[in-house]
């Protein structure tokens, strides 16, 4: 089948934008130059294409703090990232401590340790509460809710595990089991047994209407109904589409888990260090994990980091390998984890990405008064989502003005993700200045106000 006339269904598109529509055509035609196309079709020709990741829309040469660049110099604002630009791109003091790492240890093969590992574990169970001060490492954020699913097994004696519909949680083939993404399930036949999927809390749309009680009595109707469940798993704060479940809850699912003896498995890869305001998003809700999953930033936007943390009592499967990962203790990754750590405390990121959490709210909440595209705005610290409708009384999703309002905004300097084929996510480096935000939310004004006249 040609990639360019492949359709998504539109209850599909959950996770990245089309990338196949006429405006993106025109991008081609229009807004790259013969050297970047040349490329565009080497990559074409030879990488095996895949759902979100081809073709893709421009050839990079450089990233630095908040910004990518392309070869021919044209500088892109960065709302995307893949979540792991949270100290910005090529922090100096990173690939400082990265380098000096490189020279004296880069590898650690198993059974040995190195100093930067222990540091790290040290470091993560710091932060954590409580007994949560064991840590297991892996380079993906995949094989990290691999060894969580391991882990609960073994901790539970128990398979069957639930997850909510729309989730992510990596493309692994354990991963898109549990994970709630039709468009990853595609062609892959059976799924690994024991998923149980339940609806999410959704605010704005949702089988629920936004009521997250019947989310909770969900719950707890399949977890009275199957003594087989050992673990929930779910996403603190849904990064793709920005869903924020009230801090009600999760203390009542986190009640719900302990009464039935269900491990609480948060999957915090996109949103940990800093990006809610919090190092992590489980404390807005004071509530504690059973085990904490952890990648993408952790390794600064330079290195693949993850991991999990989880509690000192689950520490008693020394027969088990629940991670048996090549660069488990990997010292470059290790440093680079530390060191981001580090650079977050440091720099008091934080407190400054709550100053920008006002800032983007009355900004955005302006615009949403001001376009009646925009159906809702939501959102925490720098992670926010613009929903986009063609009605707002019927919701009806505006999936081709989203897909053209992005390539617009692409033109003039802005990057971001669409998803769930409505949603603008912004998602920008911590590390980003109040005049860049500034920036962006001017030529986001600029676009929606070019859409609605050609509406």
């Amino acid at each position: 089948m040609n990639q360019d006339s492949f359709e998504v269904d539109s209850c599909k598109k959950v996770e990245g934008d089309v990338n196949l529509t006429m405006a993106r055509k025109s991008w081609m035609e229009n807004e790259l130059d013969e050297q970047t196309k040349t490329l565009l079709e080497k990559d074409a020709k030879y990488f095996l294409h895949q759902s979100m990741s081809t073709p893709c829309m421009d050839v990079l040469e450089n990233c630095e703090g908040a910004y990518i660049e392309s070869i021919t110099g044209h500088k892109y604002l960065d709302f995307h990232g893949n979540n792991v630009h949270q100290i910005g791109y090529a922090n100096p003091k990173l690939i400082e401590k990265i380098t000096e790492q490189l020279w004296s240890l880069s590898f650690s093969p198993r059974r040995y340790t190195n100093e930067p590992a222990i540091h790290f574990a040290e470091k993560l169970a710091s932060l954590c509460p409580s007994d949560l001060n064991r840590v297991l490492l892996t380079p993906s954020g995949s094989s990290a809710i691999g060894i969580a699913l391991k882990l609960a097994r073994a901790v539970t004696g128990k398979y069957k595990v639930v997850s909510f519909w729309d989730s992510f949680h990596g493309a692994s083939l354990d991963a898109i089991s549990v994970g709630g993404e039709a468009v990853f399930k595609e062609h892959m036949g059976p799924m690994m047994p024991g998923i149980e999927h339940i609806p999410p809390p959704i605010t704005y749309r949702g089988i629920f209407e936004g009521n997250e009680e019947k989310s909770l009595e969900y719950l707890e109707y399949v977890l009275c109904k199957d003594n087989q469940i050992g673990a929930f798993l779910a996403e603190t704060i849904r990064n793709t589409d920005v869903q924020i479940p009230s801090k009600h809850y999760w203390q009542e699912a986190r009640n719900l888990c302990t009464k039935h003896g269900v491990l609480l498995i948060l999957d915090e890869i996109p949103i940990a260090l800093g990006r809610t305001g919090k190092m992590f998003a489980f404390e807005h809700y004071n509530i504690e994990p059973d085990i904490l999953c952890l990648g993408k930033g952790l390794g600064g936007g330079i290195i693949p980091q993850a991991g999990i943390v989880t509690r000192d009592e689950y520490n008693r499967f020394g027969d088990v390998s629940l991670g048996h990962y090549t660069h488990e203790k990997s010292p470059v990754g290790c440093i680079a984890g530390l060191t981001t750590i580090e650079i977050i405390e440091n720099t008091n990121l934080l407190e400054k990405v709550k100053s920008d959490m006002l800032f983007m709210k009355s900004s955005l909440r302006k615009l949403q008064k001001k376009y009646p595209i925009i159906g809702d705005v939501r959102g925490t610290g720098l992670l926010w989502g613009i929903e986009l409708v063609t009605n707002k009384e019927s919701k009806a999703k505006a999936i081709e003005e989203a897909e053209e309002i992005m390539y617009e905004c692409l033109k003039k300097g802005l990057s971001f993700k669409v998803s769930n084929g409505n949603v603008l996510q912004l998602s920008p480096a911590l590390t980003i200045t109040r005049e860049e935000l500034e920036s962006a939310i001017s030529i986001l004004d600029e676009i929606f106000l070019k859409t609605r006249t050609i509406e």
